[in-house]
């Protein structure tokens, strides 16, 4: 892009789930930087809204509801002639998709520029897609999309802006569950969208009930719509009491609540990258041999961070079709857990 395009409409589409959004948010702030005057737009799905929403780097949040306002050839229509009529100079798509590929070209966005695959034909600049070989972290790849539009990014800092509605939100929630100012409180997240990525959930309440027990912690167990029975079962299954944040609550307000945790301890999922954008250290519990599904793509990028991943000696790893039962989880043991926990609460 040359120089009197500063003040052109770019249009950045990450439309997958909250971790790989907040790992976009870098890049994000990368491209800001090198075009103060340009319009800039992120197109996401709905139900990240709030990762994005009153972000300083953003001018606009297009929507982009594919299971619901845009489904079907008429919703996809509507969207594109929507997204057409905002005449963007440039779309860059940091993670390849079929639509995400397909629309920013039957919106006539001019420059196309992102990953060679799922439609990549469609792209006016192409980069080769080696993301499933893992060799560096998601943030990485999508600084790799911005060099190839000329912009160099290192800054790989998470953002997440917390809005003062949120902290209100969970600050009736403390003062609820009576936790006080100069209480420790440490947050687990058992739940993950795939077998392949949860511990097992009665070893995390083992873990929080050791941490009670020790150090007196309060412990507030989180999860979303699809984590309820996970939830429901580390919590029944500990000998002592725990706090449960409810799935009703949202992004924002799981930020709020994680900002003001001493600690976090997750399987690999969207809360880890929270925790990390918010400056809360994180236990990120890792399955899966897959280079391009482990934590040297996708682990946690705070300064204290810990991550636990075991190689179990798969020749291949299936992934969601594992044949073992998931023998990474579960090498990992509730002591390991335990003393990664307690190195992280002596340093904070």
């Amino acid at each position: 892009m040359e120089e009197e395009k500063r003040r052109y409409r770019i249009l950045i589409v990450r439309t997958d789930r909250i971790g790989d959004l907040l790992l976009s948010t870098p890049a994000i702030k990368a491209v800001r930087e090198v075009y103060p005057k340009a319009h800039i737009a992120v197109m996401v799905q709905p139900y990240v809204e709030e990762i994005v929403d009153g972000n300083p780097y953003i001018d606009e949040v297009i929507l982009y509801d594919k299971d619901n306002k845009h489904k079907g050839f008429f919703g996809s229509l509507g969207f594109i002639f929507e997204l057409k009529g905002k005449k963007f100079d440039i779309a860059i798509i940091l993670h390849p998709t079929n639509r995400s590929n397909l629309i920013p070209f039957l919106a006539g966005i001019p420059e196309r520029v992102g990953y060679d695959k799922k439609l990549g034909f469609l792209l006016t600049k192409r980069l080769k897609d080696t993301k499933h070989l893992g060799e560096k972290h998601e943030i990485d790849y999508n600084f790799d999309v911005l060099r190839a539009v000329g912009i160099v990014a290192k800054d790989r800092t998470l953002y997440m802006p917390i809005k003062a509605e949120y902290e209100r939100v969970i600050d009736r929630f403390m003062a609820l569950n009576d936790i006080g100012s100069k209480d420790v409180i440490v947050a687990v997240h058992p739940g993950a969208s795939c077998p392949s990525k949860r511990w097992p959930a009665y070893r995390f309440g083992r873990v929080a009930d050791e941490l009670m027990d020790k150090y007196n912690v309060r412990i507030v167990i989180i999860g979303g719509p699809s984590d309820v029975k996970t939830v429901k079962e580390v919590g029944t299954g500990m000998l002592r009491s725990p706090m449960i944040l409810s799935e009703e609550h949202s992004l924002g307000e799981v930020a709020a609540l994680l900002k003001k945790c001493r600690l976090l301890i997750s399987n690999d999922s969207g809360p880890v990258h929270i925790a990390v954008a918010v400056g809360t250290p994180v236990v990120s519990i890792f399955g899966r041999l897959d280079p391009g599904l482990s934590p040297q793509r996708w682990g946690p990028v705070g300064p204290n961070d810990i991550v636990i991943h075991k190689d179990v000696g798969c020749e291949e790893c299936l992934a969601h079709n594992c044949k073992l039962s998931f023998k990474c989880l579960d090498a990992i043991t509730v002591e390991e857990v335990l003393s990664a926990a307690e190195r992280l609460l002596k340093l904070t």
